[in-house]
């Protein structure tokens, strides 16, 4: 499996999980084959993992599963569907992937749902966890007035007008070790000789465009084929 770009996210406290659990003793676990098994924070090894702990913790773990991608709302369902003894003895659906996986597990069942998690940013995967966030999601992509380096996302402070004050031999004040986003764009538009660039004066983002909660749905033209005698 290949992924590129995905949910960061990280584990949240079993003393949390177990609090959050009070009450309820059968508990479904559901991992996720896509981004947390590569964070390493809900593929097979953390679910089975986290059956130990709950097992520990005298709960009765009824079922665990791995969805190939639970954001995949319709593969949930069948997930539940395959387990439907266990989905009915469960009293709670311990999700470990991002909130969006969670709220898919939501969608599936009016039990008590929880996350196993702290979903973080959208990561680029540098090398093996090794994630950086680049991208922000922010709707309005506006790269190509900064060489294809984010302000939004790579300035700490969101800057779309140059650096701030704060900026010290190229790396930012709010983290020493990173280097300042606004720098990096300068050193980009110069290599492509576009430092015009740099002097144009941008207005406020829209944030509009991201209103919540965002959708999207492709509308397909049913293609038609005329019959004799048709206009």
């Amino acid at each position: 499996m290949e992924v590129l770009e995905l949910i960061i996210a990280k584990k949240k406290p079993i003393e949390d999980i177990i609090k959050s659990l009070e009450g309820e003793t059968n508990v479904f676990i559901i991992g996720c084959g896509e981004c947390a098994t590569v964070t390493q924070t809900g593929g097979e090894k953390e679910v089975a993992e986290m059956k130990a702990q709950l097992e520990e913790a005298g709960k009765k773990v009824v079922a665990v599963d791995v969805v190939a991608a639970n954001c995949q709302e319709l593969d949930v369902k069948r997930i539940l569907r395959k387990h439907k003894e266990a989905t009915e003895e469960a009293e709670a659906f311990l999700v470990l992937s991002c909130g969006a996986g969670t709220q898919s597990v939501r969608a599936a069942t009016d039990k008590h749902v929880l996350p196993g998690n702290d979903a973080l940013f959208l990561g680029n995967v540098q090398k093996s966890m090794d994630f950086v966030e680049k991208c922000s999601l922010c709707g309005d992509c506006v790269l190509d007035e900064y060489g294809a380096i984010c302000p939004v996302t790579r300035c700490a402070k969101g800057l779309l007008n140059g650096p701030c004050g704060g900026t010290s031999h190229g790396k930012c004040e709010v983290d020493p070790e990173m280097d300042c986003g606004w720098v990096l764009i300068h050193e980009q538009l110069k290599k492509e000789g576009r430092e015009d660039k740099r002097t144009r004066i941008h207005g406020p983002k829209d944030w509009n465009v991201i209103a919540h909660p965002g959708k999207r749905v492709e509308v397909r033209e049913k293609a038609w084929s005329k019959k004799p005698g048709d206009e």
